[in-house]
């Protein structure tokens, strides 16, 4: 390896590692990265590796290649067809498990769509193996370790679009089913032995998050290259920078962000960077440094008009006015500009500009994942690639540096390429370019936000809204709900045992009275055939359950009611949305009556088991709802006034219920067929019925059993 004393990349400090690619493409925005990797993945052999920080499952590559061709599917049928279609293929696609935060905005239960309704050689998994706020946020595709993809863009909702970035472009709806917002972004097509770096990358992040070894796949013989994918580099290195964050038994890496510090320092007449933010104190403060030298070089930040979603508008767009604002103070000497890039019918829907881009003169190109914010430095994933101008074949890939810097800018200034590089050679500067040729209507425009725009309290607490750390939870609440009024303990008691002590009367009140009769089996099944006629019956039976689950009504009665009156299928369908939600209640009465109350409350036996549920959230759970310690809605409450998640509480909710319920219910209609009538076969079926479902439950509670011993050793 060819290495100059002067090279920005230094493997160990800034960079993982460097390895030589065979052919390299820029691909810039969706539409073009979305061709590219429909071409690809067909080519595969035995091993696709998927790293992403979301996808979508109906998701089409190319919708207009013709039906014969599996990038035409809806990606997941597509993956399935190609595992189907090629023995010795195997996919494996690891994606964040993502917050709560993002529950709207992603498709819902991903590993059904890709895991248990998938070939069996296609593998999901939900990567939740990193800090508390922090996220798996690498974009990478690896196809059999010879190609790799690598940069910004998700395989997911509202990513493609073509550099014309046309508002409301029909041909969006024809991919994922939106229109979305113009959406810029970029990715880096690589092939050769640093796509055998990227598989290495994919394969050690699968393992630490399944605990599963995965083999590297043999090196293929055949070209895997797209058709038609003119290459903008051949033979050249590149360099791989991570973000890491430190976890358990995993190091911090912060290559990513001495690679920023390192390539500003660097450079010596031109830093243009494309990025979604701008809100990192160590990048701004090596800009500064750079502006304020006298023969330094000019600083062109182009940036989103404004980023996608309320709270990121009311957080990021606010704290970037900050560090704009830092710049311009150190900017003696007129050479930063900070833009948007603006189309004439945008309206109010403005380019997206999502992409994580950076050119420090002719000599660095970097494209990647890493945004210039503190999670990216520090607490989330990140994997940026990087091609420096070294070595024998500097000046080749010097120009070829400078292609792609003119290739992007030509797109936000509707212009072409040459024109660029024309008038760059002319005067020397970009800043003179790009102003000398913003004069159309679709151009980057200036974007100076006031200070004005911003509050106190978001500066405040800009180590919560924009973590490099992991963060408590705790804080969190505190920071952003009210704070609460502090009672004396002896009224907090007071206020929660007469809420418990209400539930307790209401629900002794059915069990002792004569009222009590009329939650027998028959009186529920009788009342249920006479509320639920018509279409609003399911509803009733729902909310019955709900209702009784929370006041200490046998949920086995509510169970078989539910069977006998809609069958053993909607019966199932009812009773256990109906017991969920009465579980979701008193989960919410538990949170609401906080922790103190309850376990003060509740004694000895139930604080362990809060403690317990907290620790091993969908285990324990789970356990617990398969091997009741305690009353439904006693357990409902502990849950809710314990640490555990309510994603954790909700899942084991209804793995542990499920079973069961399906038993009863299974159970119930049997028996009410030998009733109906009583030959050998029925007979049968139920003698049978009754030893799977009890030999089944047996076998899951001793598996749960285990599962939450071997957790708590």
């Amino acid at each position: 390896m060819n290495v100059r004393k002067d090279s920005i990349l230094r493997p160990g400090v800034n960079c993982w590692r460097i390895e030589t690619a065979d052919r390299v493409r820029v691909l810039v925005d969706g539409a073009d990265y979305f061709e590219a990797l429909g071409r690809a993945l067909p080519l595969a052999r035995r091993q696709i590796l998927i790293l992403a920080w979301d996808i979508y499952s109906e998701l089409r590559l190319r919708p207009k290649a013709p039906d014969s061709d599996p990038a035409h599917q809806p990606f997941c049928a597509m993956l399935n067809t190609l595992a189907a279609n090629r023995r010795g293929l195997r996919i494996h696609i690891l994606a964040w498990d993502f917050s709560m935060l993002f529950a709207f905005a992603r498709e819902w239960l991903p590993i059904y769509r890709f895991d248990w309704r998938t070939h069996r050689r296609v593998k999901f998994y939900m990567d939740d193996q990193a800090p508390r706020g922090a996220s798996h946020h690498q974009k990478v595709v690896v196809i059999d370790d010879a190609l790799a993809f690598a940069g910004g863009i998700d395989l997911t909702r509202g990513r493609w679009d073509t550099s014309a970035h046309v508002p409301d472009d029909p041909e969006r709806e024809s991919v994922d089913g939106t229109t979305g917002r113009p959406y810029h972004d970029v990715q880096m097509a690589v092939s050769g032995p640093i796509a055998g770096a990227l598989g290495e990358l994919a394969r050690t992040r699968w393992r630490y998050a399944t605990k599963a070894q995965l083999k590297p796949p043999e090196r293929s013989t055949q070209p895997l290259w797209p058709t038609g994918l003119e290459a903008d580099f051949e033979q050249v290195e590149v360099a791989v920078a991570r973000t890491q964050p430190g976890y358990r038994d995993q190091a911090e890496v912060r290559e990513v962000e001495q690679l920023f510090i390192d390539a500003i320092a660097a450079a010596q007449k031109f830093i243009y960077i494309e990025n979604q933010y701008f809100t990192n104190p160590s990048v701004t403060r090596a800009l500064c440094e750079r502006l304020g030298e006298p023969e330094g070089p000019e600083v062109i930040l182009n940036l989103p008009l404004a980023t996608e979603g309320w709270l990121s508008q009311q957080s990021m767009d606010v704290l970037r006015v900050y560090y704009i604002q830092q710049l311009r103070n150190a900017d003696a000497h007129n050479r930063l500009r900070v833009y948007y890039p603006h189309h004439p019918k945008a309206g109010s829907a403005p380019i997206n500009l999502h992409a994580k881009v950076m050119v420090i003169d002719d000599r660095l190109l970097r494209v990647g994942s890493a945004n210039i914010n503190n999670r990216s430095m520090g607490l989330d994933t990140e994997c940026d690639l990087a091609i420096e101008a070294r070595g024998e074949r500097a000046e080749t890939t010097a120009a070829g540096i400078a292609r792609v810097r003119n290739r992007l800018l030509a797109e936000h200034l509707d212009t072409n390429p040459e024109a660029i590089s024309e008038m760059l050679t002319a005067c020397g500067s970009l800043i003179g370019v790009i102003e000398a040729l913003a004069t159309g209507q679709r151009r980057l425009r200036p974007l100076e936000p006031e200070l004005t725009q911003y509050s106190e309290s978001v500066l405040t607490e800009h180590s919560l809204v924009d973590p490099e750390q992991p963060m408590a939870p705790d804080r969190l609440l505190q920071t952003f709900l009210p704070k609460p009024q502090v009672q004396p303990k002896y009224r907090r008691l007071l206020k929660g045992a007469l809420v418990v002590l209400g539930l307790i009367a209401l629900a002794a009140g059915v069990r002792l009275s004569p009222v009590a009769d009329w939650f027998t089996v028959d009186q529920l099944t009788g009342w249920v055939r006479d509320h639920t006629q018509g279409a609003t019956g399911g509803l009733v039976m729902v909310g019955l359950t709900a209702l009784g689950g929370l006041i200490m009504v046998p949920l086995t009665a509510l169970i078989i009611a539910a069977a006998l009156v809609f069958g053993p299928v909607a019966g199932f369908f009812y009773a256990l949305t109906g017991a969920t939600l009465s579980a979701i209640l008193g989960y919410g009465i538990g949170a609401a009556l906080g922790r103190g109350t309850v376990r003060s409350l509740a004694g000895t036996k139930l604080n362990r088991l809060s403690q317990k549920l907290a620790a091993r959230g969908v285990l324990t759970t789970t356990f617990v709802r398969l091997t009741p310690v305690a009353p439904f809605t006693v357990v409902n409450l502990v849950a809710g006034a314990s640490h555990l998640r309510f994603r954790d509480y909700l899942l084991g909710t209804a793995l542990g219920m499920a079973p069961g319920m399906a038993g009863v219910i299974l159970l119930t209609d049997r028996v009410a067929a030998s009733i109906r009538a009583p030959d050998p076969t029925t007979l049968a079926s139920l003698g049978l019925t009754v030893a799977v479902v009890f030999g089944l439950g047996y076998w899951l509670t001793r598996k749960a059993r285990e599962r939450v011993d071997a957790a708590e050793s």
